[in-house]
């Protein structure tokens, strides 16, 4: 699997009407990727006052992210992701390194990128030594995906059932969590090499879809754990 990445991602909030009519659209130009519809687990991490995400839902020029993620349910034979998300103007650059799951037992994420000696490693286990970060909150989502029949450089993915907790930091409940979508929502997500193939931008017109700033990550924290923090001041001012 691919290891480093660079390129452009729109994200979409759309209603199931709109999502059916652009899955039309789609068909005649993309087909299911090698996967087509699968669970996506993250594991994502942050400091112990959420310095990460604080920073990121700032909108700086430059931001990054480190997490752990799993595709379909855990297993023994399951591989682990372990990716380093940066953002620069706009443009998203991604490092990650595959990690077999037999390795994950007894072993730390931290002590396996420490030991092992590729570039892509060594930029893994220099963030996480700087950032003092680690497993914060579990994101788990149903994706469908589609890739460029011409343009191979072209994805677009479907996110449903987009579920967060902030306990059980494991890929052992796929199926628990707080929904964190707005109801009958469903996320998607362009991603490209360059610009906006033609076909796509018409299509997006056409049915009145226009992007979104909506992360996963920053919905979590701002509509449930921000507001968790702020209630249990107002707790301890009132007692």
């Amino acid at each position: 699997m691919q290891s480093i990445f660079k390129r452009y991602e729109k994200k979409y909030l759309i209603t199931e009407t709109q999502n059916t009519a652009l899955k039309k659209t789609i068909s005649e130009y993309m087909i299911p990727d090698q996967y087509g519809e699968y669970q996506v687990q993250n594991l994502y991490y942050d400091t112990d006052n959420w310095d990460v995400i604080r920073a990121s839902i700032e909108k700086p020029a430059y931001k990054e992210k480190m997490r752990l993620r799993c595709y379909g349910e855990a297993t023994g034979e399951s591989k682990f992701y372990l990716e380093l998300k940066k953002k620069y103007k706009g443009v998203v650059y991604k490092r990650r390194i595959e990690i077999p799951a037999q390795s994950l037992i007894g072993s730390s994420v931290r002590g396996i990128v420490a030991g092992t000696l590729s570039q892509i490693s060594k930029e893994l286990d220099f963030y996480l030594q700087s950032n003092g970060v680690a497993e914060k909150i579990y994101i788990g989502y149903q994706r469908t995906a589609f890739a460029g029949i011409e343009d191979d450089g072209l994805r677009v993915t479907f996110d449903t059932d987009v579920r967060f907790r902030l306990d059980d930091l494991n890929f052992s409940n796929s199926t628990t969590g707080q929904c964190i979508l707005p109801e009958s929502k469903i996320l998607m997500e362009v991603k490209t090499l360059g610009g906006m193939p033609l076909w796509m931008a018409g299509a997006l017109s056409e049915n009145e879809v226009f992007p979104t700033s909506f992360s996963k990550f920053g919905t979590c924290y701002t509509d449930y754990v921000l507001k968790q923090i702020c209630d249990e001041r107002k707790v301890t001012l009132c007692a």
